[in-house]
């Protein structure tokens, strides 16, 4: 079974090697049928502390790390880049 990817905004880099991700996904309202924005912050595995507060990244699912980390950081994503830019250098 392949790992799970997420793509989100770091919004804490204060931790030694780790960074806190906070994901958003657009979802329908079950009653109104709006579409909402919910998110939830991940705990991340940054071993280099490289990545900082702002900056778009993707996680992938590891094996527990500690007690909140259950992912690392891959990536980071290319804002100025179009869809099909960043969906070529996934693959790749």
């Amino acid at each position: 079974m392949p790992k799970r990817v997420l793509t989100g905004m770091i919004v804490s880099d204060k931790t030694d090697k780790t960074v806190v991700v906070s994901v958003e996904r657009k979802v329908k309202h079950p009653l109104y049928g709006k579409i909402i924005r919910r998110s939830k912050k991940y705990h991340a595995h940054d071993e280099g502390n490289e990545y900082r507060e702002g900056e778009t990244v993707r996680i992938e699912e590891t094996a527990p790390i500690s007690k909140l980390k259950t992912w690392k950081v891959i990536a980071r994503v290319n804002t100025h880049a179009t869809p099909e830019e960043v969906a070529a250098a996934a693959e790749a």
